[in-house]
């Protein structure tokens, strides 16, 4: 079970998400018993059906950034740039000329520093330095920062979504790559458990007594990033920065101590709640950086439910579910989700496992 290969299986390309359901809520959802394997088809819009009353639902408020940048070089050069870093006051008088942030640049020839990228006639960045394929870049920006990029730059959505321009007429990925509840900008990538809620499916589930209770996690380019080492447990795992707030601390251990369901709505919970437990014994508020990497053979204590999407092969996230579930009861169940033509990833439809 620590082998990369054990986590590998085939998925059929037109099965793929590329793009979102027209309804969040009308995504298929796939429910799989925790410890007998069991699996049923339902809509997602029937969560609320299998919540329980007493259930405490977190939810991952973090807001996606257009991290994505589009520029000339002076030389006339075309470059790409992906913000791997973003600072909560970007929208501050003090940022500008001021703010240097961590990127990764594509470009057709190599980028120095003191090299100039104009993104457009208000956003431009110098090269301040280059190190192990990261650069520092000094924005400059004529406006207010936040409504520029919301402008200029692209929503960071992964690589494995390609689409032609007839394809993106009803998908406009600045609102649908982007939870209904995202409040706290900073992510570089969706936590894509939450894209299938709507608020009128909020209100279905507060109006059944159920709390939900709001964590942050910033999802980072690491992400993205592949599991290089056969064996599984010499991975080293990205670092996410997160908070919680005194409110959901207490809510959270509440709940535990009542032994209530804690119902994660996706893996960034499920690492930010289990990370926070077993460095402080119990939830705590406050702000950290989470590191947590979890695979078979972690005993979970805090998270009983989760809400999570279909996973990539031989991914960090699919080993954290197969923790949670078993790794032969995920196999399974993904090989059920791909003979009954279930949307995988990120735009995908959605497991709950329990």
């Amino acid at each position: 079970m620590y082998n990369l290969s054990d986590y590998f299986y085939h998925l059929p390309d037109n099965l793929i998400a590329q793009q979102p359901m027209k309804k969040r809520d009308h995504s298929r959802l796939l429910r799989l018993g925790r410890k007998s394997g069991q699996v049923e088809h339902h809509f997602f819009h029937e969560v609320a059906d299998l919540l329980r009353p007493e259930d405490i639902l977190v939810v991952n408020n973090t807001q996606v950034i257009p991290a994505r940048l589009f520029g000339t070089k002076e030389s006339g050069g075309k470059a790409e740039v992906f913000l791997l870093e973003y600072f909560e006051n970007s929208g501050d008088k003090q940022f500008k000329n001021n703010c240097v942030i961590k990127c990764l640049i594509r470009a057709s020839k190599h980028t120095r520093p003191g090299n100039i990228i104009y993104f457009d006639e208000s956003l431009s960045a110098t090269v301040v330095n280059a190190e192990n394929g990261f650069y520092h870049l000094r924005f400059s920006c004529a406006g207010n920062f936040n409504d520029t990029l919301h402008r200029v730059g692209k929503m960071p959505t992964p690589p494995y979504i390609r689409r032609d321009q007839k394809s993106e007429d009803f998908c406009d990925d600045h609102t649908s790559y982007q939870t209904v509840y995202a409040s706290r900008k900073g992510a570089v990538a969706a936590p894509t458990a939450g894209l299938h809620f709507t608020e009128t499916l909020l209100d279905n589930i507060r109006n059944k007594g159920i709390k939900i209770v709001p964590i942050t996690l910033h999802v980072g380019y690491g992400t993205f990033v592949p599991v290089r080492v056969s064996d599984i447990r010499k991975h080293k795992i990205h670092s996410e920065r997160f908070d919680i707030s005194e409110r959901t601390a207490e809510i959270i251990n509440d709940g535990i101590r009542q032994k209530r369901r804690i119902v994660a709505v996706g893996t960034t919970c499920v690492r930010t709640l289990e990370y926070v437990l077993k460095k402080n014994g119990q939830i705590v508020p406050g702000s950290d950086a989470c590191d947590l990497f979890i695979y078979p053979g972690y005993l979970f204590k805090v998270v009983d439910a989760l809400i999570t999407n279909f996973h990539l092969p031989e991914s960090t996230l699919i080993m954290l579910v197969s923790a949670f579930a078993g790794r032969e009861n995920i196999l399974a169940a993904y090989e059920n989700a791909i003979v009954n033509n279930y949307r995988f990833y990120s735009y995908g439809d959605a497991m709950f496992i329990d």
